[in-house]
């Protein structure tokens, strides 16, 4: 494992641990070159799967590797400052990649796995759900959260 400090080619693993989770592997290394010591996660990846976003103004679509961590960051974006654990982060992530990588296909649309965060932040936090809806169905004013606010309220209430 290349070193993220000084790009040295060899590390040395000085200890392995399951996450929370059980969804992967933590690694603790130190590199051999440096002595800076780093974290590094080892996850179980089904299949390869390309993410088809759509083309800007009726051009062409775009496609990129399925990258876990572009869900983390969104996720955790929606859910800063929201006294929710980050086991439930991780699990609401795991599952969502889960999902993905076992639908069996090998592409799948940006707008399916968007519709996926969205259906998992519904359950796990109302706040962390509109802030995420307003950023991925594009809120330009205050009416389009006070309209999709409403709905929440109404789903939360069945």
């Amino acid at each position: 494992m290349r070193c993220p400090f000084c790009a040295h080619e060899d590390s040395q693993v000085k200890d392995s641990r399951p996450t929370e989770d059980n969804t992967a592997i933590r690694r603790r290394r130190q590199c051999e070159g440096c002595g800076a010591r780093f974290t590094t996660f080892e996850r179980v990846q089904l299949r390869d799967v390309t993410v088809v976003k759509s083309g800007e103004k009726g051009g062409e679509p775009r496609r990129e590797p399925f990258d876990r961590s572009k869900i983390e960051q969104s996720v955790a974006l929606a859910c800063r400052k929201r006294d929710i654990e980050q086991e439930r982060i991780d699990q609401l992530v795991s599952g969502i990649q889960r999902q993905v990588e076992t639908a069996g296909e090998s592409e799948i649309p940006a707008s399916r796995i968007g519709e996926m965060v969205m259906d998992g932040l519904r359950q796990l936090d109302s706040v962390a759900y509109i802030r995420f809806a307003s950023v991925y169905r594009d809120f330009s004013e205050a009416k389009d959260f006070q309209e999709f606010a409403s709905t929440v309220r109404d789903v939360g209430a069945e």
